[in-house]
């Protein structure tokens, strides 16, 4: 099959690899579509010690296929079937993982983060994936780009539940990127009065304007200003850095209305993460700052849900599509900037 492996830092470069043998409890996925996360950009930028030309790893954490081949102990499966697969799964045991939270679980495993994933022809989905519930098949008439995109939107609903929206809230969103326009689309979806967007890349913020003319685009220059006049001087009830960035951080709850709420959702690097937020104003404006990382299977199978049912629309997402052999230039763009969500399709 081909395959695009990545094999350190900078060096991605499609190849003929074996297709992945499965054992009596694994399934193997053809994959149809998978998606460029952040992540994969981060990876592919810094590169990892345990990869290398001779130990490369396979890419993509976004996915969704058909069911090519079940193993003989697999029941509820069997080929044929459309499906999406949540990467991220846990040891089965711990009390974190019984606790419903596999994804948060200290041994955890992913596609495509420290097993081979998406971008290639078939991939091998483990057993814990598919004992735990972490293949999920989607409705007819879903496409296979948006069972995939069901991965980060999966993310941004957990933040959305954690911040708690409700109608009338205001709420600001660090990061124009593709999770800050999920996360203002569930926003929307809870009522949200004003959502407003703040980012340093005035090509994402003019791309937001095009999703939804409610968004509202603060100026750069005088955020503080703003806020306080379309919240009649009360502040921000919701804030969501959706980028790995301290200063997001900091003005999230410095403009944070009184109970207000902020997440940390945008994780920062090592050398970043001590971050000196003002401890009174938490104190005195009673905010609730929390954080939110990956998603559990009951929000990953709402997301599909959500998309199935109509109410999140992520077609307009996906403003690139690749074959695999120019996946290069979808991780050019996405480095960039340039788009919102990049899919490399299979026929």
């Amino acid at each position: 099959m081909r395959a695009a492996l990545f094999c350190g830092k900078g060096v991605l470069r499609v190849a003929d690899v074996a297709v992945p043998e499965i054992g009596e409890f694994d399934i193997l996925l053809k994959t149809k579509s998978a998606l460029v996360c952040g992540t994969d950009i981060r990876m592919f930028k810094n590169g990892r010690s345990d990869i290398s030309e001779q130990f490369p790893l396979i890419l993509g954490h976004e996915l969704s296929g058909v069911i090519e081949r079940v193993g003989t102990a697999v029941q509820r499966y069997r080929e044929g079937m459309r499906v999406t697969v949540a990467p991220n799964m846990g040891c089965g045991i711990c009390d974190i993982c019984v606790s419903g939270n596999t994804h948060l679980c200290p041994d955890y495993k992913a596609l495509g983060i420290n097993l081979n994933g998406g971008f290639a022809e078939y991939v091998r989905i483990p057993q814990e994936a598919v004992v735990q519930g972490n293949v999920t098949i989607f409705p007819k008439d879903m496409t296979f780009e948006e069972a995939a995109i069901a991965e980060p939107l999966s993310c941004a609903y957990s933040a959305f539940e954690r911040a708690a929206i409700r109608a009338g809230d205001s709420v600001l969103i660090f990061g124009a990127g593709p999770i800050g326009i999920m996360h203002a689309k569930l926003a929307k979806m809870a009522g949200a009065a004003k959502v407003m967007f703040t980012d340093p890349n005035k090509n994402r913020l003019d791309a937001v304007k095009a999703f939804d003319a409610s968004f509202i685009v603060l100026d750069q220059r005088d955020i503080a200003t703003e806020v306080m006049e379309l919240t009649h001087g009360r502040g921000i009830d919701v804030s969501i850095t959706a980028c790995p960035s301290p200063e997001a951080q900091i003005k999230a709850v410095e403009l944070a209305a009184l109970n207000g709420r902020v997440v940390l959702f945008g994780g920062l690097a090592a050398d970043k993460a001590c971050v000196p937020l003002n401890a009174n104003i938490i104190h005195y404006r009673q905010l609730n700052v929390t954080g939110t990382t990956r998603s559990s299977l009951a929000q990953f199978r709402k997301t599909i849900e959500l998309i199935g049912d109509g109410l999140i629309d992520v077609k307009s997402l996906i403003t690139g599509r690749f074959k695999l052999e120019h996946i290069g230039k979808a991780f050019e763009q996405a480095a960039c900037g340039i788009g919102i969500k990049n899919a490399v399709n299979f026929n």
